[in-house]
């Protein structure tokens, strides 16, 4: 069981907060797809021959693509790969590309699963966020994507910036509740370094983010979640029973996966591969039939630390026998430094299992660290 990864490094417009590799001019789109299909075949080893569960078409903007783009890159896959029948194949997409028009190529596609960038329905929060689409499109997209027969759909949401009040924050729970879809990830804004945001701040132009108000905020979501019936599946994503994401849960547990595209990762269980983040120099690479890219053979303290760091974050927990099948004696050592967090109610534990609590989840990333060998 495998998944693979497609980077698409084109947005119309870059949002205030993003830090993620993307260009926005789509002139070179074609030469992109070659590169992309390019390395898809190059990298038809990587893998195995593990059977693939899973596509997943993020970035940037995936639907920037036409239809037949991405079935051209999907038959590429199927092509060399071997793609279970039941495959969830993602794609991410904003909410002013899902016209109808869009829709009904999308269905020619073996595309499944639309995850759709929506981030807040109130108009001056996507203004000040730079989003390209309005709150009448967000609804809309959705409706339609319903309407076309596309029933397995995620929507993102941002909490925790300063034009966000508590009363708005509900009412944008409530509008994704109303729309009934069965995933939500919601993330905390965060202020990455050389963004435009970040920038904003430091000239004294925008507030700083209030850790506070994102602490309320997430405790808000977690009480409406579960009273809409969504599990807290991980962190930041909510499902109804049955709805998890099948692709993101398999980085969570630490199943092989290929990325293709810049700036995208691979990772085989020992090694862990980035490709370069630079549109140009990953065409001119393909073109010579070359993936620039770098490689990182993984220790056996990350592989420790990366289990910790992403087994914490989720439903199923850190498994200690999992630790000892690492490293000999980890178990013994994580559990006398969780001892700290159990006296917190921070973290519990069950059989061999660790979870965090409610209250942990708001210091998940402070835990992970602190248990990092």
């Amino acid at each position: 069981m495998a998944g693979i990864y497609i980077h698409i490094p084109f947005c119309r417009q870059a949002c205030h907060y993003c830090d993620f590799h993307f260009s926005t001019s789509l002139k070179y789109k074609d030469e992109m797809l070659q590169a992309l299909l390019r390395e898809i075949k190059l990298q038809k080893s990587y893998l195995n021959g593990e059977t693939i569960e899973t596509i997943y078409f993020g970035g940037g903007t995936p639907s920037v693509l036409e239809g037949d783009e991405i079935s051209r890159i999907i038959n590429t896959i199927t092509e060399l790969h071997t793609v279970s029948s039941g495959a969830e194949i993602t794609l991410e997409a904003n909410p002013d590309d899902l016209k109808a028009d869009k829709l009904k190529a999308l269905r020619g596609t073996p595309v499944n699963r639309f995850s759709i960038g929506i981030q807040s329905f109130f108009d001056e929060d996507l203004f000040w966020m730079n989003r390209v689409h309005r709150n009448h499109e967000a609804e809309a997209s959705v409706k339609r994507a319903q309407d076309a027969g596309f029933e397995n759909i995620t929507v993102d949401l941002i909490y925790g910036y300063p034009m966000l009040s508590d009363t708005k924050w509900k009412q944008n729970l409530d509008k994704v509740f109303e729309l009934d879809v069965p995933h939500i990830s919601t993330y905390s804004m965060t202020v990455e370094p050389q963004t435009a945001l970040a920038s904003f701040i430091s000239k004294k132009k925008q507030p700083p983010m209030n850790d506070q108000q994102s602490a309320e905020q997430f405790m808000v979501l977690m009480d409406a979640m579960q009273a809409h019936g969504f599990e807290h599946y991980e962190i930041s994503n909510f499902c109804k029973p049955g709805h998890y994401s099948r692709h993101n849960s398999n980085y969570w547990k630490g199943v092989k996966y290929l990325g293709i595209g810049p700036s995208a990762h691979s990772y085989n269980g020992n090694t862990r591969t980035w490709n370069i983040a630079n549109n140009a120099k990953y065409i001119q690479g393909l073109e010579k039939k070359t993936i620039p890219a770098e490689t990182e053979e993984l220790t056996e303290e990350n592989r420790l630390n990366e289990y910790v760091m992403t087994s914490l974050r989720t439903i199923w927990g850190l498994d200690l026998d999992k630790l000892n099948q690492i490293a000999k004696g980890a178990a013994d050592q994580l559990s006398k430094e969780a001892a700290e967090f159990f006296e917190r109610e921070w973290i519990t534990q069950k059989e061999n299992i660790i979870y965090l609590t409610s209250t942990g989840k708001l210091y998940a990333d402070h835990i992970a660290a602190e248990l990092f060998f």
